[in-house]
């Protein structure tokens, strides 16, 4: 059976282009990206590392899409190698709110430690960094 091997990119749809593009370049340090596809309109996108976060606007997504887009249905966990420490205090001095956390989780390549909080569209929004086999005897 054929297997996929990677997610190239995955969709948002958002209620306000603007402060969307805001919340993921200031507080998660992504890049925004303009582009045109073949349709001849304009899209936004979302970039980090080697992955893309296509957005597109709840008032008239793109074509094809989901069978219910929605602004806020979304659950994502972004990786850093930064300390969630250095995240709290981001957050704190943006004041973003910190729902959750620091708490353990299982991400896909093993354990995590996460921080939650939300985006503009009431998103959640996971930020971890893989425990390593030290931090598990450090416990």
């Amino acid at each position: 059976m054929p297997q996929v091997s990677a997610l190239d990119h995955l969709v948002l749809t958002v209620a306000d282009m603007d402060r969307s593009i805001a919340f993921y370049v200031d507080i998660l340090g992504m890049t925004v990206e303009q582009f045109h596809p073949a349709d001849g309109s304009i899209r936004w996108a979302l970039k980090f590392g080697a992955q893309k976060i296509n957005l597109h606007p709840a008032k008239t997504p793109f074509q094809p899409h989901a069978m219910r887009p929605a602004p806020g249905s979304a659950d994502l966990c972004f990786l850093s190698d930064e300390p969630l420490a250095a995240w709290a205090a981001h957050f704190e001095a943006r004041e973003v709110t910190i729902e959750e956390g620091p708490i353990k989780r299982t991400g896909a390549t093993g354990p995590i430690l996460s921080l939650y909080l939300r985006d503009p569209d009431g998103n959640l929004v996971e930020i971890s960094t893989p425990i390593t086999d030290q931090d598990a005897c450090a416990d």
